[in-house]
């Protein structure tokens, strides 16, 4: 039920990735941590003072570290990188296409101050066509946990899982909702409310939105099925079918480029199987600019306002 999805507390989601791997690292002696000069940034300084030996700092080189993971796979390592996601994806995306997927390598690929919620640091920085370079590349598993305690339970989940992964999460603090100790099941959607007018997909920050757009629609009458597409690709393909043959119409909201999103991910199960009315709260086919997340967020329609808005269009066009 909406009424009992409520805040925690607020916390970044990079401290879910600091403190999940640190656990993790603790349960299995594989797992090693690497940097491009970014580790506090990160928040893997609880993990270097744990485990000095099985962290190494790369420096400002990107595409080096990434390197250095494929070639720790070999030995049974299992590589945790960890930088901003611009320098995750952007500037190594031919290391990663070749060395890491293409040779099926057990990579894991963890990009913190993604989207638009970085901030300040402006649209050099603020990658918003991640999700979109990586999904397409074949074997790239990819993950967008939605707040501290998921992306905690996401970084201790990919341990387990053999394959390169792509893990994305972002810098500010935020509303943190989901249980403490969940399971993380990869490739499962997350099914927060149940309803029958319209369906919201969502991942990562915009999730929490998403819940406060559905409140706001269920305040007006509304009966709004709300799920967290935490896991990009391997997509749910039988929860989005399932709901979209219910509802008859949706809305997916990402802190993403438009083209090549959650969106497109959603679009492409729909125009195969249940083709429906859909409307897309994404970033318009534009880069961003330094300002507060909540000025970037507002300026660019990643808000609540903006997914009831819509839904309702969504729900108009069903109905036409």
């Amino acid at each position: 039920m909406l009424r009992d999805i409520q805040i925690l507390n607020e916390k970044e989601t990079r401290g879910g990735f600091g403190e999940g791997i640190l656990e993790v690292g603790k349960s299995n002696p594989n797992v090693v941590a690497l940097t491009a000069d970014l580790g506090t940034s990160l928040k893997l300084n609880a993990f270097i003072k744990e485990f000095p030996d099985r962290f190494i700092q790369c420096g400002i080189a990107e595409a080096n570290m990434i390197g250095v993971a494929a070639g720790l796979t070999i030995g049974g390592k299992i590589p945790y990188t960890a930088t901003f996601a611009n320098f995750s994806t952007s500037r190594v995306y031919d290391q990663i296409r070749q060395s890491v997927a293409y040779s099926g390598k057990n990579v894991k690929i963890c990009a913190s101050h993604a989207g638009l919620t970085l901030g300040e640091d402006g649209a050099t920085h603020q990658v918003l066509e991640d999700i979109g370079m990586m999904k397409m590349l074949p074997g790239m598993t990819v993950i967008v946990p939605c707040d501290f305690n998921q992306t905690k339970a996401a970084t201790i989940a990919i341990a387990d899982y053999e394959g390169p992964v792509y893990l994305r999460f972002g810098r500010p603090k935020w509303p943190n909702f989901t249980a403490e100790n969940q399971n993380f099941e990869i490739g499962k959607a997350q099914v927060l409310a149940e309803g029958t007018d319209i369906t919201i997909f969502a991942c990562g920050h915009l999730v929490w939105l998403a819940v406060e757009a559905a409140k706001m629609l269920e305040g007006k009458g509304f009966s709004v099925e709300l799920i967290n597409i935490h896991t990009i690709k391997p997509l749910d393909e039988e929860a989005v079918i399932k709901s979209i043959r219910k509802t008859k119409c949706m809305v997916t909201a990402e802190e993403h480029q438009v083209n090549g999103g959650l969106g497109d991910s959603i679009a492409n199960v729909a125009a195969r199987h249940c083709p429906a009315p859909h409307e897309y709260v994404a970033v318009m086919d534009t880069f961003g600019e330094s300002g507060t997340p909540k000025q970037l967020l507002d300026k660019y329609g990643l808000t609540k306002e903006h997914i009831v808005a819509a839904a309702e269009q969504a729900m108009i066009r069903r109905m036409s």
